[in-house]
């Protein structure tokens, strides 16, 4: 039987002369009839090209996109399309969206037929309690529900998703991964999936195709998902077939972006200087000052004192997190991660100075923490650079305020070891407006290093990059990381960062009222990589119980102690089981 779609010698080009850009090059590929495909890719490498000529609204410039035997010549509405972006009219309620479509296609059916069409549809996507809103008064999830029902209402032959649960976060995005495997069976259609994410490929599609790097971009390996359906996200951690097929996928697309990014750092020495102490703090009382003086504060460099924080509201005071306490080593690793709404974020910023302390303190080196300091770096999801200065002013911004006393070449040196450190020795001269979200996160890591700080903070310092590049970051963290060993805590959605980066992992509980809800020893060895990670024997037990834990905690639960206390014993009854084999 013929393939219902054949991609035959694609290539695609933007810009002519010294401007032209070669996107794409020589893509062939044969869709079978009811085949999921996903077309893994990084950013910039002509993915949405890609799908977009597919979908008719791109010419190729050689080649063609055919459709059961015939080249097509534009949209229609054999193909729906899912992009990134929900495209939502923002008057019209859920209903009227998705009726927009049913209307424009259906347009022989009867008004009844229309009706039970969306309702079949919006039900599906479980968006019925919501058919009368409009999307302001919807979450990014349900926006994305939104939009799928929408195309599944046309009842296309194919459907095209493009990137469709990137713009969310990893939580949530994992629910929908788990809605789409269930509709996609349900449905029967043929769907081509464009992703960055190696989970979500592996977890919908038969078959997983990296496109290479850019420029002129081109189709890799093909990997066939040899995996029963239904598939269950808990259940695959402990699947051999899954775990090879993930770093066999993982160290390819790896390799390849390796070899795009060649490493050149400068031989520049780091000066002996040392930064101006500027934050604000206060004596302890003699209490917390004896009790430090106890304990050392190597072990004990930052502590965490029944630390709360309640908002007021209409309805009266509101705990968001209740009793946060703990203490980290000197040159420690933590992470915290939980679901939306846990407080992760909200404890970050009251350490960092950033928010009020309702009860409680946060005692760093001795020193109870009032306020922000430069002893504190924060490095954000958005990376707040100047757009009009470059990547190196950016740093110095910082730099020259830290090391008053150092002279301009210290400074200048400090500047640029970690932008060096960071893959941007041959970029640090351009404006922060021209550079690449992974470029301006580099940045970001670099200037908060730079200041040499006591503790360094990053709350989801890479939830807005696709994955491939949030690894490449994640190593260059690790890397800068492990040359300074400075006290680090990151707030983090993704299980897999969470074991890479720490030492220790803080589960929080939902709230309002979230406390710690488990403390998880990462023990294994520095220093880390994911390839090294995803060849350990342990890692995978590490990341079950990471996500035991959080959908203990899903949709709000609190699980009872006996529930968390069988979660904390289990990957030991597995090592256990493993030493004795």
């Amino acid at each position: 039987m013929a393939p219902i779609l054949q991609l035959s010698g694609i290539a695609k080009h933007f810009g002519e002369g010294a401007k032209r850009v070669d996107i794409l090059k020589d893509i062939n590929l044969d869709v079978e009839d009811g085949e999921f495909v996903a077309i893994l890719g990084f950013s910039g490498a002509g993915k949405t090209t890609l799908i977009s000529m597919m979908a008719g609204l791109i010419e190729p410039d050689l080649g063609g996109v055919i459709y059961r035997g015939k080249e097509i010549g534009g949209p229609g509405p054999e193909r729906g399309v899912v992009f990134q972006s929900y495209s939502l009219m923002p008057w019209l309620s859920v209903a009227g969206n998705v009726d927009l479509a049913v209307n424009a296609v259906h347009k022989t059916k009867s008004r009844a037929e229309k009706l039970a069409l969306r309702r079949h549809y919006v039900e599906m996507v479980g968006l019925g309690h919501a058919a009368d809103r409009r999307p302001a008064e919807l979450s990014g999830g349900m926006r994305q529900r939104v939009a799928v029902a929408r195309a599944l209402a046309m009842q296309p032959e194919i459907l095209l998703l493009d990137e469709p649960l990137s713009a969310l976060d990893a939580l949530t995005r994992s629910k929908l991964q788990d809605e789409f495997a269930q509709i996609s069976q349900a449905e029967k259609k043929t769907i081509i999936l464009i992703t960055n994410d190696v989970d979500e490929a592996i977890l919908l599609a038969d078959r997983v195709i990296p496109l290479t790097p850019g420029p002129a971009a081109t189709l890799g390996p093909h990997f066939r998902v040899d995996i029963e359906r239904p598939r269950d996200r808990a259940e695959l951690n402990g699947d051999d077939r899954f775990i090879t097929l993930r770093r066999e996928i993982t160290e390819y697309l790896m390799d390849v972006g390796a070899s795009r990014n060649p490493s050149g750092e400068a031989d520049i020495a780091l000066p002996n200087v040392t930064p101006i102490a500027r934050g604000k703090s206060a004596r302890l009382p003699s209490a917390y000052a004896n009790a430090a003086a106890a304990s050392g504060t190597q072990d004990d460099y930052l502590r965490f004192e029944e630390v709360s924080k309640v908002y007021p509201t209409p309805k009266g005071p509101l705990t968001v997190v209740d009793g946060f306490d703990f203490q980290m080593k000197k040159g420690e690793f933590v992470t915290l991660i939980g679901h939306s709404g846990c407080g992760k974020s909200t404890v970050l910023s009251m350490v960092a100075g950033l928010n009020d302390i309702s009860a409680g303190n946060v005692v760093l080196d001795g020193k109870d923490v009032v306020g922000a300091g430069p002893e504190r770096a924060v490095v954000f999801q958005a990376p707040s650079l100047m757009p009009w200065l470059t990547a190196r002013e950016n740093v110095a911004l910082g730099v020259d305020r830290v090391y008053p006393s150092a002279s301009p070449a210290e400074r200048r040196d400090v500047v640029e070891y970690y932008l060096n450190r960071v893959g941007l020795g041959d970029a640090m001269h351009r404006p922060a407006a021209e550079l690449s979200n992974g470029m301006k996160q580099r940045v970001g890591i670099a200037r908060a290093f730079a200041l040499s700080p006591k503790l360094l903070l990053l709350d989801e310092p890479f939830g807005m990059l696709d994955s491939i590049t949030r690894w490449e970051l994640q190593d260059v963290l690790m890397d800068v990381w492990a040359r300074t060993q400075v006290t680090a805590i990151c707030v983090t959605h993704d299980v897999d960062e969470a074991i890479l980066l720490a030492d220790r992992v803080v589960m929080m509980s939902n709230g309002p009222n979230a406390r710690i809800g488990n403390v998880m020893e990462v023990d294994l060895p520095r220093p880390r990589s994911r390839k090294a990670l995803l060849a350990h024997k342990d890692y995978y037990a590490y990341r079950e119980e990471l996500l035991d834990f959080l959908e203990a905690y899903e949709g709000g639960a609190n699980p009872d102690q006996e529930t968390l206390d069988r979660i904390r014993s289990k990957r030991g009854k597995a090592s256990a089981l493993a030493a004795a084999e």
